[in-house]
C-alpha cells in the first residue's frame, strides 16, 4: 500500500442511484431543485466525520454523448471531480467505474465513503474493510441493500443522507424507523 502524503477520505458518489431512489422511492416523481441533495454538505460531512481532507468523485453516465454541463460545472465549483463515463447500452457504466475505483483504492492509504444503495458494491467494499481504514456508506437507510447492511458487522459505517449528513434543505416525506431517543411526538401532532 502506498503511504506518501496526507491521509484522505475518498468520497465516491453514485449520483444515478441516489437520484433514482429519491425520485422513485421517496418523492414518487422527479425531484425539484429544492428537493435534491446539497452535495457540498456530503464532502463537508466526510471531512468533519473523520477529521481529514476529502476528495469527491462524482460518477455520471454520459453514454448518450452529452453531459449536463451546468451540473458538471456546479460539481467542480463544489470541489468534486466529475467522472463522466460512457459505454454500451448493456453496461452499467457508473457501477463499473465505481467498482474499478474501489478496487484501485485497495492499494492506496485513506478512507472511503460511498454514496449509494446498490448491493453490487458489497464485495468491493468488503475488500476495503481491512482494519486499516474506515469505510462508510451514505444512503437513505431504509433503501440500503441488505448485503450492504450486513457489512456493518465487519466495520462498515452507515450514514443517513438526510438525518446524519443533513444534505437537504427540505424535510423529505420518508417513512423510516425512528430510534426512540430521536422520537419527537410534536412532529406528529
Amino acid at each position: 500500500m502506498q503511504t506518501d502524503g496526507p491521509r484522505t477520505t475518498y468520497v465516491l458518489i453514485d449520483g444515478e442511484n441516489i437520484d433514482a431512489t429519491l425520485g422513485s422511492a421517496i418523492l414518487n416523481g422527479r425531484p425539484t431543485p429544492e428537493q435534491r441533495p446539497r452535495w457540498e454538505r456530503v464532502l463537508e460531512f466526510a471531512q468533519r466525520r473523520w477529521g481529514q481532507p476529502a476528495k469527491g468523485l462524482f460518477f455520471l453516465n454520459a453514454s448518450s454523448g452529452t453531459m449536463p454541463m451546468a451540473f458538471v460545472q456546479a460539481l467542480m465549483a463544489l470541489g468534486y471531480t466529475p467522472i463522466p463515463l460512457s459505454g454500451e447500452s448493456h453496461e452499467k457504466v457508473v457501477d463499473i467505474g465505481i467498482q474499478r475505483t474501489l478496487a484501485a483504492l485497495r492499494d492506496r492509504p485513506g478512507d472511503v465513503v460511498l454514496a449509494s444503495h446498490d448491493g453490487d458494491f458489497a464485495l468491493d467494499l468488503e475488500k476495503l474493510l481491512d482494519g486499516e481504514r474506515r469505510v462508510g456508506l451514505i444512503a437513505f437507510r431504509e433503501f440500503t441493500s441488505g448485503v450492504l447492511n450486513n457489512l456493518t458487522e465487519q466495520g462498515l459505517e452507515l450514514f443517513d443522507l438526510e438525518h446524519d449528513v443533513l444534505a437537504f434543505n427540505v424535510h423529505l416525506p420518508r417513512l423510516r424507523i425512528i430510534p426512540l431517543a430521536e422520537f419527537d411526538p410534536l412532529v406528529y401532532l
